[in-house]
């Protein structure tokens, strides 16, 4: 699969996300889990000092999550993001696939350069994980918001370890528009998130979700063995700009001119 289509994309346009299904084959898949699993436990060759690492809560509570800066903070499977995987050439290989070039250049432009956002490993470890509460993703120090997210579930996502939940629909206007995070408070949360509004994003592993990034969305804690791990990448319009000089950011080229390029190791498998 190289390309959706058009009745897919006005689909998504309508709703904020859409179900891809499983996008590449099932050992391109395992070895980006055992690549993860390789990273988080210190046993893989990557540049750690670039890479944001953060760990996963010990009460599964928000405001209780642990300091996350660069390097690595231990050999554990606990942590609960890893950011800057662009700079892993597996990872990088899978996010740079010519389906999700095909839907960057929907979104922003048939001849537009494309930059990664973000690039990041998302953990609910067996047992753990912390909730994550509802918000519209978004970044007012840009002078227009990223768009496009493509999320592949590493694991199984089940409503009992932590599966993302959404509002369809919900990524037409911004609740907060002025707030630098779009957090929602908690009676702006019981006026648009009501259980009858939500749908639950279970997915098996490798099945690929797009998602607008203003669409509402949220998850639980993970209450089961199975670890629930994804692979997020945010893609941005190239041309954007930082309008906050406290925001500066180098942002690394997805696709168009001057993308990031990185060798496979022999024993790693190309998309």
């Amino acid at each position: 699969m190289k390309k959706i289509s058009e009745e897919q994309w006005q689909q998504y346009l309508q709703d904020g996300y859409l179900r891809l299904g499983c996008v590449v084959d099932a050992l391109t898949i395992e070895s980006l889990r055992t690549r993860i699993d390789e990273i988080m436990l210190g046993e893989a060759e990557v540049d750690y000092g670039s890479m944001l690492m953060q760990l996963d809560s010990e009460t599964g509570a928000y405001g209780d999550l642990n300091f996350q800066g660069s390097g690595h903070q231990g050999a554990t499977l606990n942590y609960r993001k890893i950011q800057d995987l662009e700079l892993d050439p597996l990872f990088l290989s899978y996010l740079q696939q010519p389906l999700f070039e095909d839907i960057c250049r929907r979104a922003y432009g048939h001849d537009a350069d494309v930059d990664v956002f973000r690039a990041m490993f998302m953990n609910k470890p067996a047992g753990r994980g912390t909730v994550l509460p509802w918000h519209q993703d978004r970044w007012n120090y840009f002078d227009r918001d990223p768009e496009v997210t493509l999320w592949t579930a590493l694991d199984p996502a089940t409503k009992e370890n932590g599966c993302v939940e959404v509002i369809p629909g919900s990524h037409r206007a911004l609740i907060n528009p002025d707030h630098t995070s779009g957090f929602l408070t908690p009676e702006q949360a019981m006026e648009h998130c009501a259980e009858d509004k939500r749908v639950h994003l279970e997915l098996e592993v490798g099945e690929v979700v797009l998602l607008h990034n203003w669409l509402l969305h949220g998850s639980n804690i993970n209450a089961s063995q199975q670890s629930r791990r994804a692979f997020s990448v945010c893609y941005m319009d190239a041309n954007t700009k930082t309008i906050d000089p406290r925001h500066q950011g180098h942002y690394r080229r997805a696709f168009g001119k001057g993308a990031l390029r990185m060798e496979l190791e022999e024993s790693s498998t190309a998309v």
